[in-house]
């Protein structure tokens, strides 16, 4: 007979036998070696052939994207550097290169453009600051409104609510023009109450130096001190601090009667989504309600309120088509914006280079205010103290 054949040694020297699971290796040997790296390699395969489809079924859009968004702006943005009217090809040599020329005469060169510039800024500063929180409050209140279980008729008030905001701004703001003339149905109906309403869109007035004037502390007509003698880009500080005029209140009036909807709309859908047990456990503890809208309702709102602000302060900043409508920067440049001061320096006067960097500049301002506005609504944790 055969002599019985020994088992293989290890490298290790020691027999090799089986080792039951979770039991310790046996002496002078080790484990099962573990898996080749040769096997991590098929999950990175199918990863990158996931990444290859997936670009694959985005790149239509993403082609289109290129075409019709990021391939204007860098058009624009050249455009911005240079001297250029329209009328030839702005990437053949024909056209005049001026750097940062048209940035230099909108931001610190004394003129003309400048001042101009400026004074779109004021008028458009004073209408963010008056729209966005006027419109968010209303669309808030709104939203709790047509939110109550118990209201008879809330979707023909959702309906109402939501009405000006699909009417078309041209229309609606073309009946603004009737009811705010000099004659007008607003002033009819103030003069029951023995009101004399001004001619609201040819008052260029500032609120808040009518109000400081009634009230006695600035001369109006002939301003002194600081606030006459120091100025900044082109304006004199009683001119940044005059508030918006008349007529721009007549604007920020038709602002938030017509965006207010929409954003009521988000606010309900939000408070729509808020869990029932929250708000009846908060009634169970006694709560009053102010204090569930502030400790429960606006806490759990949070991001929405984020995105309401966020898109009104765009939409604010973009403001064009009333100004256009409704005066085209009269009287006396107190309804003029950035927006339609690119559009008018451009088309009107043939600089489409300066309206391209007004345009460029009024993107940089939204940008900042909307990273200014993300910081101070971001999530704050609390800080864990260190325990030695």
């Amino acid at each position: 007979m055969s002599p019985t054949p020994r088992p293989a040694s290890r490298a290790g020297g020691g027999p090799r036998t089986a080792v039951p699971p979770g039991a310790p290796d046996p002496p002078g040997g080790t484990a099962a070696p573990a898996a080749a790296p040769r096997a991590k390699s098929a999950p990175r395969a199918g990863r990158r052939t996931e990444g290859a489809w997936g670009w694959l079924f985005v790149s239509p859009m993403v082609i289109i994207l290129g075409l019709f968004l990021v391939l204007p702006i860098l058009m624009a943005l050249w455009v911005s550097l240079l001297h250029w009217d329209g009328q030839s090809n702005p990437f053949s040599g024909q056209t005049q290169f001026a750097g940062l020329d048209n940035y230099r005469a909108l931001l610190t060169r004394n003129g003309l453009d400048r001042t101009l510039f400026a004074t779109s800024l004021r008028n458009n500063f004073y209408y963010v600051l008056l729209t966005v929180p006027l419109q968010t409050i209303l669309a808030l209140t709104l939203a709790l409104i047509v939110n109550q279980r118990m209201l008879r008729g809330r979707s023909a008030l959702r309906t109402a609510f939501f009405f000006p905001s699909v009417t078309s701004s041209i229309a609606v703001s073309t009946v603004f023009l009737f009811l705010f003339q000099g004659s007008g149905a607003v002033n009819t109906v103030l003069s029951w109450i023995g009101v004399r309403g001004p001619n609201w869109f040819n008052d260029s007035r500032g609120v808040l130096s009518l109000l400081l004037g009634g009230l006695g502390i600035v001369d109006t007509g002939h301003p002194t001190g600081a606030l006459a003698d120091h100025s900044f880009m082109g304006l004199s500080w009683f001119e940044w601090l005059s508030g918006p005029s008349v007529a721009m209140c007549t604007i920020i009036l038709l602002a938030v009667w017509t965006t207010s909807g929409t954003f009521m709309l988000i606010f309900l859908a939000a408070l729509q989504d808020i869990p029932r047990e929250l708000e009846e456990a908060a009634a169970i503890e006694g709560v009053s309600r102010f204090q569930m809208l502030r400790h429960v309702i606006l806490p759990a709102l949070r991001p929405v309120l984020f995105l309401v602000l966020t898109l009104g302060l765009i939409g604010t900043w973009q403001v064009f088509d009333q100004v256009y409508v409704m005066g085209q920067g009269a009287p006396g440049n107190t309804t003029l914006t950035p927006a339609f001061l690119s559009y008018s320096s451009a088309f009107d006067d043939a600089d489409f280079g300066q309206g391209a960097a007004i345009a460029f500049i009024l993107l940089t301002l939204i940008l900042t205010m909307t990273a200014v506005q993300r910081f101070l609504f971001r999530e704050r944790t609390p800080r864990t103290r260190r325990t030695r």
